[in-house]
């Protein structure tokens, strides 16, 4: 790693080895579930947003490495890579949108009629400004297609500093104005809480 990375970007030394892991997954995964229940917010019936900070994207790495028995750094250092632009910088908010669908018949049904899905999602704040979603820049060829949209998408926002102190102070409503599915829900004090945290540190 250089020595000019954000301090907040993992690194290697921030990965347990699988063994280590394991004999801490049961507490560190309880403390994830409860920092993702402050971080997740349903929109409608079947979209949900995960706004990601530097533990979160710890446990996802993790839970990857878990899953497919990565060991050397050469393996993690790419994952390291995929997801360390998922960490929020200051001034800028990133989550992971999720389509919910469980059977291929709705699959086949929305996912077509979604596309674009990941520029729809904006933070209305109470002065009538928004706060929208891009997708990450990383990710963004594998996962934005012109004819169906992807069933997970990485996005990014990108907040003023006037914007943050007015979210501090004034809350906000998370909103998707996709035409075909309209879908609004009030930011919690706790979701304003984390988000405010991740846009100051």
């Amino acid at each position: 790693m250089t020595s000019t990375m954000s301090p907040r970007k993992l690194t290697l030394d921030d990965i347990l080895d699988l063994r280590a892991y394991e004999r801490n997954r049961e507490e560190f995964r309880r403390q994830i579930i409860d920092l993702k229940a402050r971080r997740r917010l349903m929109l409608g019936t079947f979209v949900s947003i995960v706004f990601e900070n530097r533990e979160t994207i710890r446990s996802q790495i993790q839970e990857m490495a878990r899953a497919e028995k990565l060991s050397t750094d050469e393996e993690i250092q790419i994952e390291l890579d995929i997801y360390n632009p998922m960490i929020p910088e200051s001034g800028r908010l990133c989550a992971t949108l999720f389509i919910e669908l469980t059977s291929d018949d709705s699959m086949r049904e929305w996912l077509p009629r979604l596309v674009g899905m990941e520029r729809s999602i904006a933070i209305r704040l109470s002065d009538g400004s928004e706060i929208r979603s891009y997708p990450e820049a990383q990710h963004e060829n594998q996962l934005t297609r012109e004819d169906t949209t992807s069933a997970v998408h990485y996005l990014h926002f990108d907040v003023t500093a006037g914007q943050i102190e007015t979210l501090a102070t004034s809350g906000g409503v998370l909103v998707c104005d996709h035409p075909n599915y309209l879908e609004e829900i009030e930011l919690s004090a706790l979701n304003v809480a984390e988000l405010v945290s991740d846009l100051r540190s």
